[in-house]
């Protein structure tokens, strides 16, 4: 759904219930908290599937380098000597550790970031609800 679409929606649900008078409630307040929480809930949506595709993406890149590697291990021509073979295997075997170490710290820092991000946007609209409802209960001057 469009974001127009959204805030336009929006301010007609506002202007319907705005219309709808209730003595000590302010309904046009309520209705503003409850457009930051679905404002922030898509922020959290955006942030996880920007993080989910980062992180489909890194797949992708470590599968297609797996393969690569793989296609040019098979296509070498295999040396004649005993010790050349050992010594370029145990290179290609700290290569490949590397590697996969290397990945794995991709994965797990996009998945870190994803989180905190995600967790910054929830942590930021539990403190305005709170400084919100403070507000709300304080008796009317």
């Amino acid at each position: 759904m469009e974001s127009g679409n959204n805030k336009s929606l929006f301010a007609d649900y506002t202007r319907f219930f705005g219309q709808l008078k209730l003595p000590g409630f302010d309904l046009a307040a309520m209705l503003e908290r409850r457009r930051k929480d679905i404002e922030a809930f898509a922020a959290i949506n955006t942030t996880t599937l920007a993080g989910v595709q980062l992180l489909g993406q890194k797949q992708a890149d470590m599968l297609s380098t797996t393969v690569t590697g793989l296609q040019s291990m098979v296509t070498k021509q295999p040396d004649t000597s005993v010790r050349k073979p050992l010594e370029s295997t145990r290179e290609l075997v700290q290569q490949v550790l590397h590697r996969v170490l290397s990945n794995a710290q991709e994965v797990a820092s996009t998945v870190y970031t994803t989180q905190s991000d995600s967790y910054a946007i929830v942590s930021k609209r539990v403190a305005e609800n709170v400084e919100d409802l403070k507000t709300f209960l304080q008796p009317a001057k």
